[in-house]
């Protein structure tokens, strides 16, 4: 059986992460034949196009981490109405130089989990935005604005609820066949990753 490998953001830098626990949801349904990688956003320098001749570590292996990567999986709150400043930073170092975006027609998927009842709706249309100026090849439904509870979502990748489960488990099965589909039509492409010399 072939493995995709998925790397996945996850948009907030809180130790006490509710879309970490999400994540980890995600990943105990996921179908078996997906392998995921987390892609560190925090150590990131603020990005400027002055480095963009002279890429910082970190970067570059945010890049790499990327194009190790066959799909990309983004878990993120909403502050403020849109996406975390940490998770745009990420995506501008990782778009950048010119010419050399990392999420240049790769699948992708966005989901997200917040305490109000709107569940970061507002935070992946800026965020959908953001990938569709990447070019970033992204799956369209089903949608999934998780509200988040601790009674919902006790630890350890444990699901409380049956309904929430069972939609969490298509999500990730519809993921997966979106990953199959793009990659059938657009195999990933080695790509040329910045070094701090270039």
């Amino acid at each position: 059986m072939a493995t995709y490998k998925i790397g996945y953001l996850v948009g907030s830098l809180s130790s006490t992460s509710i879309n970490r626990e999400l994540a980890k949801a995600l990943i105990r349904l996921a179908p078996e034949d997906l392998e995921f990688t987390e892609i560190p956003i925090g150590n990131l320098p603020l990005y400027s196009p002055d480095h963009d001749t002279n890429y910082p570590p970190e970067a570059i292996a945010l890049k790499d981490a990327i194009h190790q990567s066959q799909a990309i999986l983004f878990v993120t709150p909403e502050y403020n109405r849109s996406i975390p400043g940490a998770l745009k930073n990420a995506i501008d170092w990782a778009s950048r130089p010119w010419g050399q975006n990392a999420f240049d027609h790769i699948p992708a998927a966005v989901i997200g989990a917040s305490i109000g009842q709107i569940g970061t709706a507002l935070s992946q249309q800026s965020l959908r935005s953001v990938l569709s100026f990447c070019n970033a090849r992204q799956m369209t439904a089903p949608e999934a604005y998780i509200q988040y509870t601790p009674e919902l979502f006790p630890g350890n990748g444990e699901v409380a609820d049956e309904s929430t489960e069972a939609f969490l488990t298509i999500f990730m099965a519809e993921f997966r066949d979106h990953v199959v589909r793009v990659l059938t039509v657009l195999p990933r492409q080695a790509s040329t990753v910045p070094t701090a010399a270039s």
